[in-house]
This record gives C-alpha cells, sequence and structure tokens, in this order.
C-alpha cells in the first residue's frame, strides 16, 4: 500500500501512516477486532470503554469489575493482533471514568479519547504522572473552539500542562452530539466552520509549550474527499465511525451492520437521550414507540452515566445499545452519523482503507492547494 500522498499522523512520538483515526463506538461495536484491524492498515484503531462489560456474566451484579476486566482483556487482545497503535475512548460522563481511564494507561494504550464531557479535573494517578508505559497520550474530543479553550486554559493553569491533541466533533456524528437541537441544524455550527476556529484556538498552547498539538476533524467524514477537504482546513487528521461500522472486522453482530446497509437518509433522526443530550440514530420500532410515549421497563444496580435520570428515563440507554450490538432490535436501536444511508455493502477494513486512500489521492490531483486560506481570528490569551 502506498502512504506517498496522503500525510502521516503526528501526535507526539506517535507516528500513524495515515492520519485516520477510527472513532470509538460505545457498547461493543469497536472492540479489539475492529481497533486492530484498522491499527494494521496504518491509522489509529481505537477501543470504546462504555458499555464495554455488558458482555460479561457478572455485569449486572459487579460493574465496575466487569468494565475493568473487560476494558484489560480488549486492549491485551489487540496487542496480540498488531503492533501498531491502539487507542482507548472514555466518556467523561462514566461514573467509573477514572477506573477505566488508569486500566488504559496501565495497559499501554497509545492514547486515551475523551469525550462527553470537559476533562478537567484530570486525576493525577491516572494521566498526569502517567503510570505503565509512561506514553499515553490525552485527547479530548470538543465540539466548539470555546470547549477547547476552556480544557486548554484549566489544564495549563492548573497542571502546567496541556493534551497532546484535540479531537474537533461536527453535528453530523452519530451518537451523542455536543449540540442542542437547534445548533444541529445551524449553518453557524457545521464542521467546516468550526475546525478551523479550533485550530486558531490551539496555536498559542503549541507555541507556549513548545510542542505540535494536532487538530483533527470528525463528524460526517466518509470519503477521501471528504479527509481531503479537512486537511485543506487545517486538520492534520480525521476521525471516522460510521463508516467503519460497514466492514467484516467491526464488533457488532452483522444484524447491526445490516441495519447500517438497509438505512435510507430519512430513517436517521434526532433523538432525545436518556442522557439529557440530543443523538443521532436509526428510527425504528422500539425509537417509535418510546417517542409515543411508552415506558420500558428496567431496573438499574448501578448508575452508569453521571447525567442519566434513572426515575424518569423511559428506557435503559445501555441495554437498548446493547440489545441493538447483538441484532436485537426490537428491545434496542442503533446510533448512526448522518452519512449512514451511503453503506451498501460489507467490506473488510483492508478495502475500506484503500478505498479512502483511492478517493483522496483522486481529489488531490484534481484540487489546487487552498494557499490562500485564513483562519479566522479567535480572540485567544492563555
Amino acid at each position: 500500500m502506498s502512504f506517498t500522498k496522503i500525510p502521516k499522523l503526528r501526535i507526539g512520538d506517535l507516528e500513524a501512516h495515515i492520519p485516520i483515526i477510527q472513532g470509538g463506538m460505545a457498547v461493543g461495536i469497536s472492540l479489539s477486532g475492529l481497533a486492530s484491524a484498522v491499527a494494521n492498515e496504518g491509522g489509529i484503531g481505537v477501543i470504546a470503554a462504555t458499555g464495554i462489560g455488558m458482555l460479561e456474566p457478572d455485569f449486572s451484579r459487579n460493574f465496575t469489575e466487569a468494565n475493568k476486566r473487560a476494558l484489560r482483556n480488549e486492549i491485551k487482545k489487540a496487542r496480540e493482533m498488531t503492533t501498531g497503535i491502539i487507542g482507548v475512548n472514555v466518556l467523561v460522563a462514566l461514573s467509573d471514568f477514572d477506573d477505566l481511564v488508569r486500566v488504559a494507561v496501565e495497559e499501554g494504550a497509545d492514547a486515551v479519547f475523551l469525550g462527553a464531557g470537559l476533562p478537567l479535573r484530570i486525576s493525577k494517578t491516572s494521566l498526569l504522572d502517567r503510570p505503565g508505559n509512561g506514553t499515553t497520550k490525552v485527547v479530548p474530543v470538543v465540539s466548539s473552539a470555546r470547549a477547547a479553550n476552556v480544557i486548554f486554559q484549566y489544564w495549563r493553569k492548573n497542571y502546567n500542562h496541556v493534551p497532546d491533541a484535540v479531537v474537533v466533533e461536527g453535528p453530523l456524528a452519530g451518537g451523542h452530539l455536543g449540540f442542542n437541537k437547534e445548533q444541529i441544524s445551524n449553518p453557524d455550527h457545521t464542521l467546516e466552520k468550526i475546525l478551523p476556529e479550533v485550530v486558531s484556538v490551539i496555536k498559542p498552547y503549541e507555541q507556549h509549550f513548545g510542542k505540535s498539538i494536532p487538530v483533527i476533524a470528525a463528524g460526517g467524514i466518509y470519503t477521501g474527499a471528504d479527509i481531503h477537504n479537512f486537511i485543506q482546513l487545517g486538520a492534520q487528521g480525521v476521525q471516522m465511525g460510521t463508516r467503519f461500522v460497514g466492514t467484516h472486522e467491526c464488533d457488532a453482530s452483522i444484524g447491526f451492520k445490516q441495519a447500517y446497509v438497509k438505512c435510507k437518509k430519512e430513517d436517521l433522526v434526532i433523538i432525545d437521550s436518556p442522557v439529557g443530550l440530543p443523538g443521532r440514530a436509526i428510527q425504528n420500532k422500539f425509537l417509535e414507540e418510546v417517542s409515543a410515549g411508552v415506558k420500558k421497563p428496567f431496573k438499574c444496580p448501578w448508575k452508569c452515566l453521571k447525567t442519566c435520570d434513572v426515575e424518569n428515563t423511559p428506557y435503559c440507554i445501555g441495554v437498548a445499545l446493547t440489545n441493538a450490538k447483538k441484532g436485537n432490535f426490537r428491545n434496542g436501536f442503533a446510533f448512526a452519523g448522518a452519512n449512514a444511508y451511503r453503506t451498501d455493502n460489507i467490506i473488510s477494513v483492508k478495502e475500506l482503507i484503500e478505498t479512502l486512500l483511492e478517493e483522496y489521492e483522486r481529489a488531490a490531483s484534481a484540487r489546487l492547494p487552498l494557499a490562500s486560506l485564513r483562519l479566522p481570528s479567535v480572540k485567544n490569551s492563555i
């Protein structure tokens, strides 16, 4: 495989041959199988920690330990299948956030991607002292330049340290979104608008700390031409989730993958998640019933997300997503990005990466560099 035209992605001393991060898709969609396959092709494979223990036999009785055990096992399995770069996605809103981050670092994850909240009060023993292999990179996921600046200012002031990279996720992403419903369709909140603003906000921190802090674009990126476009806009890499669901190596059931293949554009809807955020999902009978006011009975022996209103929520999102991962859509639903309807068949990760690289090279050959592009001026004091 040739990597002659597409740039490499460098995060500190990590170097990915291709600037593609496979997005962490929770509750068993991206585990060691998918992550290792992406890493073997030169990208960064990501294991999602959220709900990872739900398939463990003692999960309902021993939530924290089941999650930790499952995450350790998946990282170890990935290491057996690849020598490439493996990351772990951990949601800040998780009740066992610190435990899962510590496991990721102890097991030598190359990077942790921190979304669903601002990672401000980071446990000193989990990330800042870098136990384990001592090289785990910290990459927050944000949806605005303001959020990025809040994180970087706080880290600089309190830790004299800043994250190693940042993912900026636009409103076309799947799953929970960092936008309100009005912003999702607002042209002022497109990834094309937000990305250059985040790049500008990060520049002073690069200068102050004397290091490169790559900005990675995410949300709605589906083709190699999209990758080229966002690199031209200032990104040093991209994160893609939805596109990787349609691969043989994706850790979801074939039923889950077929939901992507069969869905139409109009099937992709914005829902009100029980955890207080809008989310993008594939419409089905389960969601129709919930929207009509049907309450799905459940017992919650733990509170996996800090923001979940257990007493009033109409269903358990963890259980619903676990059912969907298994292909049981009568009792669950699938999160998906805005371009999921473009998935028309299941291919290998190798075929997908080769297609993306070919598309990128065609786009690079056809378009003139955006040499005259000027990043917007964002007032920022560090």
